[in-house]
């Protein structure tokens, strides 16, 4: 039943044109019946087209369609993924809506926290191989480059400063609809697909004893918040922490300065439901700022960390919450920690005294994660039972349902919702 079932799935997956395809399927039959290993069949996978299943983006704000497209084999330095499970990042439902401007590109494949499989890799490629459990990753690491080598920053400039939408190397796409227009990457992954191209600078290779859906999480926003804490501010045991924004980045800046022993972890939230939640993640005490009375935020923080916060954390994306952090942090050596984005032509406005008395502000793309070696530990770190993801989870949908997804967290129903592929 099993072999059937498997069968029905490869006829989906590719379809046979001439002699070959039909070699190629006859291999893909056998491996599947057991009869020659699995999985890779000799290599010959990475020279297919595979017809697939993706949620389309056509419109700003449009619910996705589910359609068949195109997915090219992968090129030299590129990797071909099946998608396991995927969830739902802001930053999708940013440029979801966006209506101008050279970001707002359309039609396109959203999604960018995603866990997947290796099906087939182009030339060159010798750090993964067909099988393997891997994140793709909207942040490149080529691991050669200067900055990559660097331990100040997690910033890679293996392709210069590239702004190309589609694949860095060549800027096309590897996916077209049935209509042969070409469909456009989003972030270098593309997850809202059940398969995936992604360059091998972009691919992280993850122990097999990580849980799918957990693993998934660590592509973008839960790495952002436990590295800002672990990696840019370096919170330390005892430390005071002020957190502004308990979604889901804040809530994992708290899970990070909760492994690293802060004494006091205060939210900053309008939702005073925020509180229950983010006590499963360490947060020791709740501020909310439409209940502070004739008091400012900072005072109220000042009085309760003795002076100020050693480390402030901006998760919102407003300049106006990054001055409350700022003014919130202690005089001497506080540091602010900016994780939100606002306008890009927003100006931040800070006290040039504070600064020149010891204060600063930091900030930080990704949580100052370096992709290939630091996600790999967060992933030990949860199978070792250190690292606490299980609550970020809050709904789970079919790949058929994925605008549920995207109403769940429009309205503010969820942290993240993980979108099975196969269910």
């Amino acid at each position: 039943m099993e072999s059937k079932k498997a069968l029905a799935t490869t006829r989906k997956v590719i379809r046979c044109r001439g002699f070959i395809s039909l070699f190629f399927c006859i291999l893909v039959k056998k491996s599947l019946l057991h009869e020659i290993t699995p999985p890779c069949f000799f290599g010959f996978s990475s020279f297919f087209m595979i017809y697939q299943a993706a949620a389309i983006g056509r419109k700003p704000g449009v619910p996705l369609s589910i359609e068949e497209i195109e997915v090219d084999p992968p090129k030299a330095w590129e990797v071909r993924i099946k998608i396991l499970c995927t969830s739902l990042c802001h930053s999708d439902i940013t440029f979801w809506k966006l209506t101008a401007g050279p970001a707002a590109i359309f039609p396109r494949i959203f999604g960018h926290e995603a866990a997947g499989v290796v099906e087939s890799v182009g030339e060159y490629v010798e750090e993964v191989r067909e099988g393997d459990l891997v994140i793709p990753v909207f942040q490149e690491n080529c691991g050669e480059c200067r900055d990559c080598k660097s331990t100040k920053s997690n910033t890679c400039t293996k392709f210069g400063i590239n702004y190309r939408v589609d694949m860095p190397r060549d800027g096309t796409s590897r996916f077209r609809d049935m209509n042969g227009e070409i469909v456009h990457n989003f972030l270098r992954v593309s997850s809202f697909t059940e398969y995936t191209v992604v360059d091998i600078t972009h691919v992280v290779k993850i122990t097999r004893e990580m849980p799918h859906d957990k693993a998934c999480l660590l592509g973008c926003g839960v790495s952002t918040g436990v590295g800002a804490a672990f990696k840019v501010a370096g919170v330390e045991e005892g430390s005071t922490v002020a957190i502004f924004g308990l979604g889901t980045v804040g809530l994992a800046v708290a899970e990070g300065a909760r492994l690293c022993k802060a004494s006091k972890i205060i939210g900053v939230d309008l939702n005073p439901e925020k509180f229950e939640l983010g006590k499963k993640f360490g947060v020791t005490d709740f501020i909310n700022p439409a209940e502070c009375g004739e008091q400012t935020i900072s005072q109220v923080i000042k009085e309760m960390t003795d002076g100020g916060a050693d480390y402030c954390f901006e998760c919102i994306g407003l300049a106006s919450a990054m001055e409350d952090a700022f003014s919130c942090s202690r005089e001497g050596w506080g540091k602010t920690v900016i994780l939100g984005v606002d306008k890009i032509d927003q100006a931040l406005s800070l006290n040039c005294y504070e600064i020149l008395r010891g204060k600063s502000v930091s900030g930080s793309l990704f949580g100052g994660i370096k992709p290939k070696t630091d996600i790999p530990l967060l992933a030990q770190k949860y199978v070792d039972k250190e690292l606490h993801l299980d609550d970020f989870i809050t709904h789970q949908v079919n790949f058929q349902d994925i605008n549920k997804a995207f109403e769940l967290l429009l309205e503010g129903k969820s942290l993240r919702c993980i979108i099975w592929m196969d269910q």
